[in-house]
């Protein structure tokens, strides 16, 4: 079998050849995998051989030991490990002596090979003489340009692939050694000294203990800056990327190079090429990023000066802030028309935002003059330019320093919003919403927003809502975070009630128009409306809400009438389908929670419907937003809501087994809860189905886990709605209870994540006790003597852990009085023989309101136990 025939067949224009040779590819790696994987590599090395099978035969290689899925890579992985070692050396050898060959892609090619089999086997201490093999490369006499690039490359492959550990010491200074030597002037081949840069950006993470070394850090920094002024804009543009990576990962031993850095990004940002700019400006914004980092670290502690925060930014604001505002000067045609623009102008305003952040009031008199001088010119770049710089200071500095300029300004924004050019009405248009949402607060002594200048602030947004759609979708967030602003002050959004049918109006309107290229405006049109709900004043607006409600509904029966003929139609519908379900959502939320209840008894049959026949279009991004909008109508409708559960119930129990996508299954867990709450035991019926799946979905290795703490909450619930029903599901639930707490002895303390799941898995876990210890009390909670031990045993573990956050205190501590309560006297011994509650109740005394109060109930029902 010609191996080089069949890669060339398999690319044919021919589908006959090329379906042929994939069979005989495929064929040939199933019956003798060390043998296919050989041969490609020896293809892959011969100079002789054509380029294209030679690139096929080097992208095969390289996905038979890498895969995007992990549980693939897994397979890929223990299938490489288990070849015979002595295949596995020729392949080695094979893909080493490429790096010499003449071809570029084919050394590109083996340096990625390469990598990927080091990050299979240096973890497992094998291949431990690669790192000397490819620094033999390097330091061989008069070796050839095109071999160093090929090994650099490899390099810096293989410390991408794998981690720091895994390496010696000494193996990480020859890598450093050769790469700046690579990096160095003395090289002549432009390629060489790219891929040397490239490798030491890659190597940087395992430069720890040379960075804490003064000579060696120095040395590394000089030659950085050196390469940082290189003739080659792609040398330039990845020395300044060093210098990024530099600033997060080594930020404490920055200081004595930061004159000579501020010097080459300010040159950089003056006159160099745009990729080169973009990298010296996001060295500022990394900075930035450190020191923010730093000050919430130290917030409220005694070392608010410690040496570790340099500021930086605070030193060089007199330069550093000027330098930034000329790039916001440097704007495309048309940057407003694409939402993924990146260019000069952006990381600009972006770099400002994250320095007004880092140094708070500072930065307002550095730049108000550039806005001041900048806003009435001609020229619209300016007129865009000085609003861009407005609104990017407007988080970081204090309301008392901002406030006075915005009164001041925002009658000038407003009329900004007519401004001929499109990019400054675009701009005010964010400006106005970062005003909304970081400044507008009806409650304060002196708001941004008034009775007197907010009909003229409405109207400007009502006629703004028309303009061409990437300005218009602005416009809908000003809206969304002028109406956020009420949230917390719900009985002063009485002010919008006699703008609302226009606010609406106009926001329907937005949405309908958003054609497909701007589906984002259609997104955020039904976002402000969803808002303008939630903040509505109900009796006074029932009327106004109940007519939407109605408009909804008549917009999504038509999305059953779509013409669907390829999956863009499906998509489009199914994206139209769950907006639609979301502002229902939230009109069902608004109206149960209020004297307006009635409305939505009236409609519930219509709903249900409606939200069936979404299920019924089979697309999973729906079915999360009808199974949020069935769980609120289920709130709504109370013990109503059972004529509906035999024709849901399939969906319901369709959307708990969706393993694949875990929110799905997440949300349709939640959406029990909401059921069990609004039909008590009229969920009896349904309950063997639901704990059936609910179990299978625990035992399953496959769903994602941050389903499972969800899933235990959702046992309290349906305990609590069938009371001492629930006992035939002890004898599967308890165990599964028993066996999540014993999980949390052995997790791992040193990953964040990990303590972020052990809370939620225990919060779950004591909600569950909760919920079945009320579910059972009464003739059976006796019962739950069996299981008791083990939860106070369970419940002290967690009282121990430091790691444990304030829900999860206030969850144990309820689950100690539910305890007390559901046993009475017979939990006297136990809690007798279990003192920890003493010391933990009492430190409860010292947390917030809710804690506290349900410390002080738990403490009243255990001495009752006590006394009896």
């Amino acid at each position: 079998m010609d191996i080089t025939q069949i890669l060339l067949a398999a690319q044919s224009a021919d589908a006959n050849l090329r379906t042929v040779a994939e069979g005989n590819l495929k064929q040939f790696q199933e019956q003798n995998l060390a043998n296919f994987l050989l041969s490609l590599s020896v293809e892959l090395s011969e100079d002789n051989k054509p380029p294209e099978s030679r690139r096929l035969a080097g992208i095969i290689l390289k996905n038979s030991l890498d895969a995007k899925d992990s549980a693939t890579k897994e397979v890929l992985i223990q299938k490489w490990v288990s070849l015979d070692p002595s295949i596995k050396q020729k392949i080695k050898e094979s893909l080493l002596i490429t790096l010499g060959s003449s071809v570029h892609d084919a050394r590109h090619t083996s340096s990625q090979v390469i990598a990927k089999v080091a990050s299979i086997e240096i973890p497992r201490r094998e291949w431990q003489e690669l790192i000397a093999k490819l620094l033999g490369n390097m330091t061989q006499q008069g070796a050839p340009g095109p071999l160093k690039q090929a090994t650099l490359e490899a390099l810096g492959y293989v410390c991408e692939e794998i981690s720091p550990e895994h390496l010696e010491q000494d193996q990480v200074n020859a890598i450093l050694t050769a790469v700046v030597q690579g990096m160095n002037q003395t090289e002549l081949s432009p390629e060489v000294r790219l891929a040397a840069v490239k490798a030491l950006y890659n190597a940087l993470d395992f430069a720890e203990s040379n960075f804490a070394n003064e000579m060696e850090r120095n040395y590394i920094m000089k030659v950085i800056c050196d390469t940082a002024v290189s003739k080659e804009v792609e040398i330039r543009q990845a020395a300044f990327e060093c210098l990024v990576a530099i600033a997060s990962t080594y930020y404490v031993h920055l200081d004595p190079y930061m004159q000579t850095i501020f010097n080459l990004t300010a040159n950089a940002v003056k006159g160099d090429e745009e990729s080169v700019a973009l990298q010296a400006v996001e060295f500022w914004s990394t900075i930035c990023d450190e020191e923010i980092e730093l000050q919430e670290e130290y917030e409220g502690s005694d070392d608010a000066n410690s040496t570790v925060n340099y500021r930086f930014i605070e030193k060089a604001l007199p330069s550093l802030v000027p330098m930034l505002l000329e790039t916001l000067l440097k704007q495309e045609e048309d940057q407003d028309q694409d939402d993924n623009v990146w260019n000069i102008a952006m990381s600009g305003g972006t770099c400002l935002g994250l320095i007004a952040r880092t140094v708070g009031d500072a930065i307002v008199p550095l730049v108000m003059p550039f806005v001041e001088s900048n806003i009435t010119k001609p020229d619209w770049r300016c007129r865009e330019a000085a609003t861009f710089a407005f609104g990017s200071i407007l988080e970081g500095p204090s309301v008392e320093k901002l406030a006075p300029l915005v009164q001041a300004g925002l009658d000038f924004l407003l009329n900004t919003t007519k401004d001929q050019n499109s990019q400054v009405r675009d701009t005010t248009a964010w400006t106005l919403g970062r005003v909304f949402e970081l400044l507008h607060s009806p409650a304060s002594a002196n708001p941004i927003i008034t009775t007197a200048n907010l009909p003229r602030i409405m109207t400007v947004l009502l006629e703004s809502s028309k303009d061409v759609p990437n300005v218009a979708e602005k416009v809908c967030g000003a809206i969304y975070f002028l109406a956020q602003g009420y949230e917390d002050a719900e009985s002063m959004s009485s002010v919008l009630t006699p703008f609302l049918p226009n606010l609406i109006a106009a926001l329907l309107s937005a949405a309908d128009r958003a054609d497909t290229t701007h589906f984002r405006l259609r997104a955020s049109a039904y976002e402000a409306l969803n808002e303008i709900v939630r903040v509505s004043n109900i009796p006074e607006t029932s009327g106004i809400i109940g007519q939407l409600l109605q408009e909804i509904m008549r917009r999504l029966n038509l999305t059953f009438e779509f013409n669907i003929l390829s999956s863009g139609d499906k998509e489009k519908q199914s994206d139209l389908q769950a907006l639609l379900c979301g502002v229902l959502q939230v009109i069902i939320q608004k109206l149960s929670s209020s004297d307006a209840k009635s409305i939505i008894a009236q409609t519930a049959d219509q709903l249900m419907l409606l939200f069936l026949r979404v299920f019924a279009c089979h697309s999973s991004t729906v079915h999360e937003e009808a199974m949020l909008a069935i769980g609120a109508l289920a709130y709504a409708t109370g013990t109503d809501f059972v004529k509906y559960m035999p024709e849901f119930y399939k969906y319901l129990e369709a959307g708990l087994q969706n393993y694949e996508e875990y929110q799905v299954c997440s949300i349709s867990v939640g959406v029990v809860g909401d059921i069990c709450r609004a039909l008590e035991d009229k969920i009896l019926p349904f309950c063997d189905g639901i704990m059936s799946v609910l179990l299978k979905d625990l035992s399953n290795s496959m769903l994602n886990r941050s389903v499972k703490p969800p899933i235990f909450s959702c046992f309290g619930d349906i305990a609590l709605a069938i009371g001492d029903n629930f006992e035939k599901y002890l004898p599967y639930a308890m165990p599964m209870l028993q066996g999540a707490a014993e999980l949390l002895a052995v997790l791992d303390h040193t990953d964040e994540d990990m303590v972020d799941y052990g809370n939620q898995l225990r919060r779950g876990i004591f909600e569950a006790y909760s919920g079945i210890l009320q579910g059972i009390k009464g003739a059976k909670a006796q019962l739950m003597i069996p299981y008791a031990s083990h939860l106070l045993q369970f419940t002290e573990a967690v009282y121990k852990d430091r790691s444990r956050d304030e829900s999860v205190t206030k969850a144990a501590v309820a689950v100690l009085g539910d305890l007390a309560d559901t046993l009475g006297p017979s939990s006297k011994d136990l809690f007798k023989s279990n003192l920890f509650h003493i010391e933990f109740l009492r430190e409860c005394h010292d947390l917030d309101d809710e804690v506290r109060d349900t410390a002080s109930w738990a403490q009243g029902m255990i001495n009752q136990a006590l006394v009896s």
